[in-house]
C-alpha cells in the first residue's frame, strides 16, 4: 500500500511560520513592549523616578531608531496607560511581529542590596530560571499576570503548529538575546549580569522571538539616576537596535545559505 500523500493544508499552514528572511527583505515589524503602565507603576527609583515612565521613554527612543533603520514597530502603549500582560500578549500577535522586545528596570527589596546590585540582564523564555535571582525578576515581572490563560484550541494540526513555532521562535529568542546583550553592556558601560531564563508570563504567548530586557537597576542611587537621564536612555536605545540590526542580519545569512543542492542543479 502506497503512503498517503501529505496533506496540502497542513503544508500550507507550515509555510506560513514566521520567516526571519522575509523580514530582512521588507522589513522587520517589531513589537516593543514598555512594562508596566497607569496604576502600575513598578519598580521605584530615586526622586520620582518610575520604572513604568524609564520602560516608555527607552521605548519610544528605540522606536524611532528601529524606524529609521526600516522597521514597522509597534507599542504596546503608547502612553501612561494600564495594559494587563494577557492584552500585551494579544495586541503583540495580532501585529504579527517578527520579533518582541519587552523594556524593564530591575529593583531590589532591601536598603542594602539596593546600594550594592546594579546592572544589566536580558532574558528570554524557559521554564525554568537560570537560577533564584532570574525566578525572582521573573516573579515580580509576573505579579500583575493573572493566575490562568484559556487554552488556544485542542486540535492536533494546532498543537502541532504551535509547538513547531514556539520551537522556532525559542531558537531565535535566544540568538536575539545574545545579539543584544553585549552591545548593551558594552555601550552602557554598565556590570555585566548575563544572559539568563526565565518563565515570564508576558513571553509565553507571543508567536515570534521574545526577549525580555532589565535595562539596569532602578534602585541603585547611581544607575537608578542614569536611567533617568535622556542620554543615557539614548545609548540604550543604540545598543537594543544594533542587537536588533546585527541579529536580522545573520538571520538573513543564515536562511539564505544554501544548505542542500538546488533541485535541477549540476554538480561541480
Amino acid at each position: 500500500m502506497s503512503p498517503r500523500p501529505f496533506p496540502l493544508s497542513l503544508l500550507a499552514l507550515l509555510c506560513l511560520l514566521p520567516a526571519l528572511s522575509q523580514a530582512g527583505e521588507r522589513g522587520a515589524r517589531i513589537v516593543i513592549d514598555p512594562g508596566h503602565g497607569g496604576a502600575k507603576e513598578g519598580a521605584k527609583g530615586p526622586g520620582n523616578l518610575w520604572e513604568k515612565d524609564i520602560a516608555l521613554q527607552i521605548a519610544q527612543r528605540l522606536r524611532d531608531k528601529l524606524e529609521a533603520a526600516g522597521s514597522e514597530v509597534f507599542l504596546t502603549r503608547e502612553q501612561d496607560t494600564q495594559m494587563a500582560l494577557s492584552e500585551r500578549v494579544d495586541f503583540s500577535n495580532i501585529q504579527r511581529p517578527d520579533l518582541f522586545l519587552s523594556i524593564h528596570a530591575n529593583s531590589m527589596p532591601t536598603k542594602r542590596l539596593r546600594e550594592r546590585t546594579e546592572g544589566i540582564e536580558t532574558y528570554f523564555l524557559s521554564a525554568n530560571a537560570s537560577g533564584e535571582a532570574a525566578r525572582a525578576v521573573a516573579d515580580r515581572e509576573n505579579a500583575e499576570a493573572p493566575t490562568a490563560r484559556a487554552g488556544r484550541g485542542h486540535s492536533t494540526l494546532a498543537f502541532i503548529l504551535d509547538d513547531l513555532a514556539r520551537t522556532e521562535a525559542h531558537s531565535d529568542a535566544s540568538r536575539l538575546a545574545y545579539a543584544i546583550h553585549p552591545r548593551l553592556v558594552s555601550k552602557s558601560g554598565a556590570a555585566d549580569r548575563g544572559v539568563q531564563q526565565a518563565p515570564f508570563f508576558v513571553l509565553t504567548g507571543v508567536e515570534a522571538p521574545a526577549v525580555l530586557i532589565e535595562v539596569g537597576f532602578i534602585s541603585h542611587p547611581q544607575e537608578g539616576a542614569r536611567l533617568g537621564k535622556a542620554a543615557y536612555q539614548e545609548a540604550l536605545a543604540e545598543a537594543i537596535s544594533d542587537g536588533v540590526q546585527a541579529f536580522l542580519r545573520e538571520s538573513r545569512r543564515r536562511d539564505h545559505s544554501p544548505s542542500a543542492p538546488v533541485a535541477g542543479s549540476t554538480g561541480p
